[in-house]
């Protein structure tokens, strides 16, 4: 088994493995080309991220510059999906993303997952876990979401918030660690 298929199967795998950093390399260079094209060039920019991206649903996504991610392959967006400045993926892991998202300005999402015990940190070996986000999702600003974590349907993340475990559908949350503070 490869460390690229560990990583997608969730297992522990060597992060410095040669065909991943490769593929970091082929990545960054796409976003360098999209987030250094003109902020009008629109069909550029989707162009770009179709070629980068797992799946994208629709031409009615918006990602302003600058976007970064790992991978880019295991981002999956559904339809109408806008994502204001410096969003930032951290995709070793599969991150869905449904239909009618919208993301403010500064967020990450991460799913990569390393040991506390700096012996094993330092050995470069890790693993990373899915983040899934539903449909009609709002993130504010400044969110991080961590590994493993779903957030469901209808469900607002105040601006902010560090999210650390699952979120229920039709739900408001905040803070950090970001709780449910009422259901919609």
């Amino acid at each position: 088994m490869t460390e690229r298929e560990k990583m997608l199967a969730g297992m522990e795998y060597d992060a410095n493995d040669p065909e991943l950093l490769a593929k970091l390399v082929v990545t960054r260079k796409a976003l360098q080309k999209f987030n250094a094209l003109p902020a009008d060039d629109l069909a550029g920019m989707r162009a770009i991220l179709k070629g980068l991206l797992g799946r994208i649903a629709d031409d009615e996504i918006a990602i302003n510059q600058p976007f970064r991610c790992d991978y880019g392959s295991q981002i999956s967006i559904g339809r109408r999906f806008f994502a204001n400045f410096n969003l930032v993926i951290l995709d070793e892991a599969t991150v869905a993303i449904g239909d009618d998202c919208f993301i403010g300005p500064n967020v990450s999402i991460y799913t990569a997952c390393h040991s506390v015990d700096p012996q094993q940190r330092n050995t470069r070996r890790e693993w990373a876990e899915p983040v899934t986000i539903g449909d009609n999702v709002w993130i504010g600003g400044s969110v991080t979401i961590l590994p493993g974590v779903t957030i469901g349907d209808n469900t607002t993340i105040g601006a902010g918030s560090v999210v650390t475990r699952d979120i229920p559908a039709n739900s408001v949350a905040v803070g950090n660690p970001c709780k449910v503070i009422r259901t919609i």
